[in-house]
């Protein structure tokens, strides 16, 4: 009875959870206008979508923006994690810590705005005319994408043996030879899971590239927000149902990651006992 009842429970959670996004994907495919009567299935709003230059430009300033922030953001935040693994202090790596988390906790509207005053003080300081354009939301994008490269990437220092990077230097490798043969591959999985989590947190923000964009650059969730004033017709269903199966791919690709390599910390393990 137990059973029954927490599958008949969890069922109804993602259904919950998941009607809406199912209700979305259905009308996508209405060849009518309506919103709440489906005529005939088509791929009409599709070609319709394909179709809006302004759209399809704002997805293209989307995938722009949010691969200069992962790449940015990945090289920054393997740094960073490999740094923060190697502080002797406690006190001063939980601090660090704490400080990596602030953007992650904080309110996107909160770091939104005080990025953008930020920019256009410092714009201002420096006699610029247009203090935001596509550098302010890149530097926006890489602030809160940081902390997610970071924490993926600190915990595979922190499982890796602190003997294997001396062991390689013993049998001959330069200290850079050692990062790039030993520690690089452990920190692999997490710098991948990392990326495309960065990469997903960019391409969907909203808030704080309100506050950071400029004129003349304009990403699609910013497009998408000035959709909903006019009129909504079925065409941005097509347009939110391809962005939830790209973000449901990413997500698979990232979870696939992580159960590939907790199989082999598995394995390892097992090796290291017999």
């Amino acid at each position: 009875m137990r059973k029954i009842i927490s599958n008949i429970l969890t069922a109804m959670v993602y259904i919950f959870l998941f009607a809406p996004i199912a209700v979305l994907v259905f009308f996508s495919f209405n060849d009518s206008k309506s919103l709440s009567v489906f005529s005939d299935p088509s791929f009409r709003w599709y070609r319709e979508l394909l179709r809006d230059r302004n759209t399809l430009e704002a997805v293209r300033n989307s995938l722009i923006l949010a691969a200069s922030a992962t790449g940015v953001a990945t090289v920054m935040g393997t740094g960073a994690a490999w740094g923060i693994d190697r502080l002797r202090s406690r006190w001063y790596r939980s601090v660090i810590n704490t400080v990596t988390d602030i953007p992650m906790t904080n309110p996107d509207i909160i770091t939104g705005i005080s990025l953008m005053l930020m920019f256009v003080f410092a714009g201002r300081l420096f006699g610029m005319r247009n203090t935001l354009n596509f550098g302010t939301m890149l530097i926006a994008h890489v602030t809160f994408c940081l902390p997610y490269v970071i924490l993926q990437v600190l915990p595979k220092l922190q499982q890796m043996d602190r003997a294997l990077p001396e062991a390689a230097m013993d049998l001959g490798c330069t200290p850079f030879r050692a990062f790039l043969k030993v520690e690089l591959p452990e920190m692999l999985p997490g710098i991948i899971t990392g990326s495309i989590m960065a990469f997903t947190m960019s391409l969907d923000d909203f808030v704080i590239s309100y506050f950071t964009s400029g004129t003349g650059f304009e990403t699609l969730p910013i497009r998408i927000y000035s959709m909903t004033k006019k009129t909504v017709t079925p065409k941005m269903y097509a347009l939110a149902t391809i962005i939830f199966f790209v973000t449901l791919s990413l997500l698979l690709v990232i979870n696939h990651i992580e159960n590939s390599q907790d199989k082999e910390n598995q394995k390892k393990e097992k090796q290291a006992i017999n």
